[in-house]
């Protein structure tokens, strides 16, 4: 088997090479670092050991030495080993070190780069490395020594004397020393300079100054600096971002939840998942089974989730059988379901509520008058549909497609909930369960509901509902949070 080095990237888990990804995926054992971001980790099987060698400021430190004896040890006993490393293996991340020890033991190895903070860092921020005219070279130096001592393998005036960008990587810590040093060297103290911290992450933050200012700011680490005429530049568009920093808390059920963090993610926030709801099959699958071969006896068919969709199709043996029904979807989201099984909704509300589908399916009365309509959802729903259907005189099926079950609390819930600005709620069950499981005081903030039928709940249940989705969708809740912060 192989021991693969693999650069995990800077920090945004969209930055990881398609290489990287495959190897995780296929990995028995997974070595990681501070730097790695936690989720990357969920790539790699469920069952592969997971082991942290991160070197934590002032905490608990593995040796390099016990690092490279780990990967030795593994490689040899036929495992398929990641070692993940922030940044690039090769850049600064003593991945020549372990590539050496692997190889003085006969161990193959293989080396995937990373996306190098270097590079990546600056350019989240809103600065590039190079500019013509202004900045036609970069040097990239560690920080990791102290320029104090004056020793080392650094040459911080020959660095000042080279001109163009530099990009300092772990040097934080001793900016102020660095900073000196390399305005002893020359370099002029209102030279524009940056530090960017836990850059390509939600919770990036760019301080901006000059050479001779920049230490004042106090500069934590992890940082990358920047000094050069680019570091004036500001070109900001990570943080520019419409949820950039917010904190959300998903409580969707998987693998919802993790379609939606990921929609947030993309518009900057630190989206975290937290299920409160999963599906189960009915109590009895049989009948649902008999309602799918049966279709074709019925008028309408009325999808009331994406959901619904999802276990009613997969009884559906045959597609023809609905060759002579309409169809109803109460939403786009549930439409969107249909679409991805071939099958166009006839009919979709103006609003996306059961009320609203009521109210369009009496406009759609044939001269012989209401017919039959087949309901298949959740084994526990609102009857405002059904009842007021049957009321009009249409003859009314229902039958449970699935169960709502709360899956078991979460035992790190409650660092999380206390982290966070929002939570998001898309159904009345996930306020239940949520409120159930953690109680309202648990609840962050900013409460943010799907629509008027989950506020309604949400507010049964003591919650103050800051933000509801004027459209009653996913993507009208994140427009509502854009919304709101913006406001």
């Amino acid at each position: 088997m192989t021991v693969y080095l693999v650069g995990a990237g800077p920090g945004d888990p969209a930055l990881l090479t398609l290489r990287a990804a495959e190897v995780l995926a296929t990995a028995d054992v997974v070595v990681y670092d501070r730097l790695s971001v936690a989720s990357l980790l969920d790539l790699a099987p469920a069952d592969a050991e997971r082991i942290s060698v991160g070197k934590q400021p002032g905490g608990p430190r593995t040796s390099q030495e016990d690092i490279n004896a780990l990967l030795v040890a593994r490689g040899r006993a036929g495992q398929q080993v990641v070692r993940l490393k922030g940044g690039d293996p090769f850049v600064f991340a003593r991945g020549g070190e372990e590539a050496a020890a692997l190889a003085a033991a006969g161990v193959a190895f293989e080396v995937v780069p990373g996306i190098t903070s270097a590079v990546a860092v600056p350019a989240y921020a809103g600065i590039p490395v190079t500019m013509r005219y202004s900045s036609t070279s970069f040097t990239v130096v560690t920080g990791h020594e102290d320029p104090a001592k004056g020793e080392g393998s650094v040459n911080w005036e020959a660095v000042a004397a080279l001109g163009g960008t530099v990009v300092v990587l772990m040097g934080a810590a001793r900016c102020r020393a660095i900073c000196d040093r390399i305005i002893a060297g020359g370099m002029d103290p209102d030279t524009p300079a940056a530090a960017v911290r836990w850059g390509t992450r939600p919770n990036q933050r760019t301080l901006r100054a000059t050479l001779a200012t920049l230490a004042d700011l106090d500069p934590q680490p992890p940082a990358t600096i920047v000094i050069g005429e680019v570091a004036a530049a500001d070109l900001a568009w990570f943080e520019n971002r419409p949820l950039f920093g917010r904190r959300i808390v998903v409580t969707r059920a998987q693998p919802q939840a993790a379609a939606l963090a990921a929609d947030l993610r993309r518009r900057g926030a630190e989206a975290t998942e937290l299920p409160v709801i999963a599906f189960e099959p009915p109590e009895d699958v049989d009948r649902l089974a008999r309602a799918a071969d049966e279709v074709g006896q019925y008028d309408w068919v009325v999808l009331t989730s994406p959901t619904g969709v999802a276990w009613f199709f997969e009884q559906l043996r045959d597609a023809r059988s609905l060759g002579g029904v309409r169809v109803a979807a109460i939403g786009p989201g549930t439409a969107a379901a249909l679409a991805e099984r071939n099958v166009v909704a006839d009919l979709v509300p103006e609003q996306y509520v059961a009320e609203s589908l009521l109210e369009a399916l009496s406009d759609e009365v044939g001269p012989d008058g209401p017919g039959r309509v087949l309901i298949p959802r959740a084994q526990a729903a609102r009857d405002v549909l059904p009842d007021g259907l049957a009321a009009a005189g249409w003859e009314v099926d229902v039958v449970a497609a699935y169960c709502t079950v709360a899956p078991a609390a979460d035992p790190d819930a409650a660092a999380l909930l206390a982290n966070a600005e929002v939570i998001t709620f898309t159904s009345s069950s996930t306020v239940t369960n949520f409120v159930d499981a953690y109680g309202a005081d648990a609840v962050p903030e900013v409460v943010a509901t799907i629509g008027p039928i989950t506020t309604a709940t949400a507010r049964d249940r003591g919650l103050e509902v800051a933000v509801e989705a004027a459209e009653h969708t996913i993507d009208g809740l994140i427009a509502a949070l854009e919304d709101f912060f913006t406001r």
